[in-house]
């Protein structure tokens, strides 16, 4: 049963990795085939940052964790085994990316049900811009026929 605690962790978490990863180079693929290099770095330098600084906080919390549970197993006369740290991490970097979702997910939906009156979110912001764009178009027009 313990087998397949691991199995399970390492395939979701590779997994999501993964295909958040490989979309991200896939675009960039896509990308690089229409136009030259440069306007690829300048197009997805962003998503390659956080792609980075993820990677290297993810790496510095499994080395932190490893450092509390092995000092765990020692305090109780254990010995520290992978396989069941590797389900002790898979089940924090899961809790932690379930709640990130849980509240992405939320402010989507809510952006979408509820308006903010102003806010970049909201459809009111849009349509004081077109009524803006109207008087200015208006006065162009204006001054061209006088």
């Amino acid at each position: 049963m313990e087998a397949i605690a691991v199995i399970v962790t390492i395939v979701v978490l590779a997994g999501v990795t993964g295909y958040l990863i490989g979309s991200m180079v896939k675009s960039i693929v896509v990308e690089r085939r229409n136009e030259n290099l440069k306007k690829v770095w300048r197009n997805f330098g962003l998503s390659i940052a956080f792609c980075v600084l993820f990677l290297v906080s993810w790496a510095a919390q499994a080395v932190a964790e490893w450092g509390v549970y092995a000092q765990e197993q020692r305090t109780h006369g254990e010995p520290a085994v992978v396989s069941d740290y590797i389900v002790q991490f898979g089940q924090s970097t899961l809790e932690n990316w379930q709640s990130e979702f849980l509240q992405l997910f939320s402010f989507v939906v809510l952006s979408a049900v509820l308006i903010h009156h102003g806010s970049a979110e909201s459809k009111d912001s849009d349509e004081r811009m077109e009524n803006t764009l109207r008087r200015i178009e208006q006065k162009l027009d204006e001054q061209r026929a006088a």
